[in-house]
């Protein structure tokens, strides 16, 4: 992908009341070498479990096929065939979203019975520059719209289920839902007051407006995923010391160059850093926590926060990945380590994590007979870097110095 943007997709996803299972799904699929983006939003017929599963059918198979540049009527076709059919209504059923983004090409989004998509440069409605519509002759009755259209760094796209759109309807103040207009004019009104709203805060805000507009309970399976594109926001993590001393002064530089944030993890790459750069690490009293078993957070004043090495990127990877399986044991933000929950946030804040990974073999953590690939920091380090490239869709890059 290019370097100088980053396309951030996200969705929020509200099931509704009774059911245990959201009869929406999604995915999202970045292709970095092709400065490419796939994403898909399924709402399958009815709402549970079953509907979870047509829905789930639907965005796995338009994702193949939209990745493998498939066409577009027998994409449609063969999804259409392979779903099964409802019992009751006798039909087999979802509508999608499906949005192939490419980086200075033109992007495609083709829709079927969803509500149409909504195109934003800052707060301006982008018309698309192509429409036209298909129509399978064994399925006469599914009309597929296909819009052409150019993206350009700033642009929001954002696809919603009919959950957002008929929110609210059968109140007074919203005789036919709260529509299309309605959702455009509130995301208009978020972008005006924070024009760099992340994909992830709009699609949220979004979701809990459509829901709040049906006081009692959530009506309808609602979801809005949102994607963004910008200049990524880069956290540089630097972990131990480089291989060799002479090389101590660039490696110091890296914590301030060309990046948003930085997080100096560990008390020898602190303590180089703190010599070339001739600044004085701070401890954040206000870090200090009884019952923590990690030790509190530093700040290099200009550079970053400044934490333990091994043992609190152990601690992150693992909080991490319980966040990720939105895990029953995952801890209450008061229960994670401050120093911790710090370079979390850090890292779920931003869109590229590099990480600067020092080679120098700490005798305290290491056994000298053990081989190099053995080395406790490099290992959590790639695994860390899994964790935030697979369920955060966050990029990631690894530097050893």
């Amino acid at each position: 992908m290019n370097n100088d943007i980053f396309i951030e997709m996200e969705c929020h996803q509200f099931t509704k009341a009774g059911e245990f299972a959201c009869g929406d799904d999604y995915q999202l699929l970045r292709l970095e070498n092709e400065n490419r983006a796939i994403a898909v939003l399924s709402d399958g017929l009815g709402s549970g479990i079953k509907a979870h599963i047509l829905a789930n059918m639907t965005t796995t198979m338009a994702q193949r096929f939209l990745r493998s540049n498939m066409d577009i009527l027998q994409s449609v076709e063969t999804i259409m065939d392979s779903l099964p059919v409802c019992q009751v209504r006798k039909i087999s059923y979802s509508t999608f979203s499906m949005c192939d983004l490419r980086v200075g090409g033109k992007t495609q989004v083709i829709e079927m019975g969803n509500p149409q998509y909504i195109h934003l440069r800052g707060t301006l409605e982008i018309p698309a520059l192509e429409k036209r519509q298909i129509v399978s002759e064994r399925w006469p009755d599914r009309d597929v719209e296909v819009y052409g259209l150019r993206v350009e760094p700033g642009d929001r796209l954002i696809f919603c289920s009919d959950g957002v759109t008929q929110a609210g309807l059968g109140r007074k103040e919203f005789k036919f839902g709260w529509r299309r207009s309605g959702e455009l004019e509130f995301i208009q009104s978020l972008i005006e007051k924070d024009p760099n709203i992340s994909a992830k805060d709009l699609a949220y805000a979004t979701a809990f407006e459509a829901m709040s507009l049906n006081p009692n309970k959530c009506a309808d399976d609602i979801s809005c995923l949102v994607i963004y594109l910008r200049r990524p926001r880069i956290l540089r993590v630097i972990t131990g010391p480089p291989f060799h001393k002479e090389h101590d002064g660039d490696f110091a530089r890296l914590a301030t160059e060309g990046v948003n944030d930085v997080v100096i993890s560990g008390g020898t790459t602190a303590k180089i850093i703190e010599r070339e750069l001739r600044k004085k690490v701070k401890i954040d009293l206000k870090s200090v926590r009884a019952g923590d078993d990690l030790p509190p957070l530093g700040i290099l004043p200009g550079v970053g926060i400044v934490t333990e090495g091994i043992l609190t990127l152990s601690k992150v990877c693992s909080f991490l990945e319980l966040r990720a399986q939105n895990a029953a044991e995952m801890p209450s933000g008061d229960q994670i380590p401050r120093a911790a929950s710090a370079v979390i946030q850090r890292m779920l804040d931003h869109d590229w994590v590099e990480f600067i990974v020092g080679t120098k073999v700490n005798e305290a953590h290491q056994d000298p007979n053990l081989p190099v690939e053995l080395e406790l920091r490099r290992n959590i380090v790639k695994k860390l870097a899994e964790v935030l490239e697979k369920e955060f869709r966050k990029k990631v890059s690894i530097r050893y110095f």
